[in-house]
């Protein structure tokens, strides 16, 4: 169902696209109270395809206000758990049926490849969204064991009026992970998207809407973080923002709560992901493959990313020989032709940064021993570089490209060091035939996520996010990730046969 069209396809679909430009609230497409936009290009071409309306607080206000309204007023969250389980259903057929359509777009407005948006983002989109309305019949209230004298329950209300602010690498996948559990739980929601990448999440408001959700209940409001992503930070009547994205920004949002009305706070930010190696991994095959795909995935636009490849001394080289070979298969181009693995990276800005460590690569004298070649100004082929230390800008700093550096070990305590070397703890793998030593490592690396021989971020069901500068207030996917977006009520009810004097007494 979701295996990849063909080149020609692809761009049939994109020649015929109509791209949303407007921001969408209460149900409706409405441009900025300003009448300014921005351009949105197709990284990979430089092409312009549409001109996106660029908000300001002005328009973080009215969607706050009508968001608001939509909660009070109750038109979702006071439908019964089956009704909302039945119009997320039908949302999640409507994007089943768009599918193509959003896999092209996601692709034009990133760079990614259509090949990962067709066969990962996309069907992991839909998925996320049915699982989470699945789930919203399935999940109980408590009582409490108080005695005899007292009803005591613990109940969840929807939190209120939620910010969702979204990064560019995952634009469709980070909705999904937000609204899913935010609309399940019956609160109304508003998106900024990241600027650089609006395209998908605008068609993706409007599928929502004809699918039943009602006017006010999901709004995307589009435009800078300055002018849109701030205001939503600091707005009196938002009741929790739910981030994905840099540290330093996710930190902003902290500070934005403080200053405003200590607004709940869930951040899922960036990473710097071991993947460690011990000499007795039994395939090396397999630990190459997964390497691979754990540094080069979505170029490494990834906060999940194997950017540090932490391996035995013994069989460093071995490994390097056969990760060379499995590279091949990552060929970089065109990302609507589903050959290419390997697309643009999302700007110019972006892909100075990237590059600016391949400087550090000549400037260390470190070898590359993979890759290292650029093109057309957006284009960074797969790089593996040896020989980085721990005191390497590559070692520490969260490169978001497709730069994997090698770093050795003699020991499994010097593994440990080497993977908790880091402000962050997002993810982590290890490649190993002990369960001893798998056991060990899984416990000894401060990581929220821990894969043994394989690179992953679990399934829907699992919990996704991070210790240490990797996030904050919560976790993204799984039953977990709806406690962000509720509240707990107790409400104790005396139903003893005693007057109020005895009750003082």
């Amino acid at each position: 169902m979701h295996e990849p069209l063909t080149l020609a396809e692809y761009k049939a679909i994109a020649a015929g696209l109509q791209f949303p430009t407007n921001a969408f609230v209460d149900g409706a497409f409405r441009p900025a109270n300003s009448g300014k936009t921005f351009k949105t290009t197709n990284p990979a071409t430089g092409e312009h395809l549409a001109e996106v309306a660029a908000c300001d607080s002005s328009d973080v206000d009215y969607a706050v206000l009508k968001a608001r309204e939509a909660f009070e007023d109750g038109r979702w969250r006071q439908l019964s758990p089956g009704e909302r389980k039945e119009t997320l259903i039908k949302f999640a057929k409507l994007l089943e049926k768009n599918r193509h359509e959003l896999a092209v777009m996601e692709s034009l407005d990133s760079g990614k490849p259509v090949r990962e948006c067709q066969t990962v983002d996309v069907p992991d989109t839909i998925h996320t969204i049915r699982w989470h309305a699945e789930a919203i019949d399935k999940l109980y209230d408590n009582t409490n064991p108080v005695g005899p004298n007292a009803l005591a329950m613990v109940v969840r209300e929807p939190i209120g009026v939620v910010g969702c602010v979204l990064p560019w690498n995952f634009p469709l996948l980070m909705l999904a992970w937000k609204i899913g559990p935010a609309l399940a739980a019956g609160c109304s929601v508003i998106v900024k998207p990241a600027q650089e990448t609006t395209l998908t999440t605008l068609r993706v408001a409007e599928l929502a809407h004809e699918a039943g959700i009602p006017a006010g209940i999901l709004n995307v409001v589009t435009g800078s973080g300055r002018e849109v992503g701030e205001p939503l930070g600091l707005h009196m009547d938002v009741d929790m923002v739910a981030f994905t994205g840099s540290t330093p920004t996710g930190r902003r949002f902290l500070h934005y709560s403080a200053d405003s009305n200590l607004k709940k706070v869930v951040l899922e930010c960036g990473g710097k992901n071991p993947a460690v190696v011990l000499e007795d991994a039994e395939d090396l095959d397999l630990v190459a493959e997964q390497v691979v795909n754990g540094a080069f995935w979505n170029m490494g636009e990834n906060c999940s990313a194997s950017s540090r490849l932490i391996v035995h001394a013994k069989v460093k080289d071995e490994l390097l020989k056969r990760i060379g070979a499995y590279m091949r298969e990552w060929k970089t181009g065109d990302p609507l032709d589903p050959e290419n693995r390997v697309g643009a990276l999302v700007s110019k800005n972006h892909y100075e940064k990237v590059t600016s460590f391949l400087d550090d690569i000549k400037s260390e004298k470190l070898t590359i021993a993979h890759g290292g070649q650029t093109r057309g100004g957006i284009f960074v082929e797969p790089t593996v570089v040896e020989g980085v230390t721990a005191a390497s800008r590559l070692f520490k700093e969260e490169i978001f490209g497709p730069i994997l550096s090698v770093t050795t070990f003699n020991t499994i305590a010097e593994a440990v060091a080497l993977a908790n070397d880091t402000n962050y703890g997002l993810t982590a793998s290890v490649y190993t035939g002990s369960l001893k030593n798998a056991i060990r490592l899984s416990r000894d690396i401060r990581a929220g996520l821990v894969t043994v021989n394989c690179f992953g971020e679990g399934d829907a069901t699992t919990p996704f996010g991070g210790y240490k500068e990797s996030g904050f207030g919560g976790r993204d996917k799984s039953i977990f990730a709806h406690d962000n977006y509720c509240e707990l009520k107790t409400i104790w009810i005396d139903v003893s046969d005693r007057s109020v004097d005895e009750t003082i007494r």
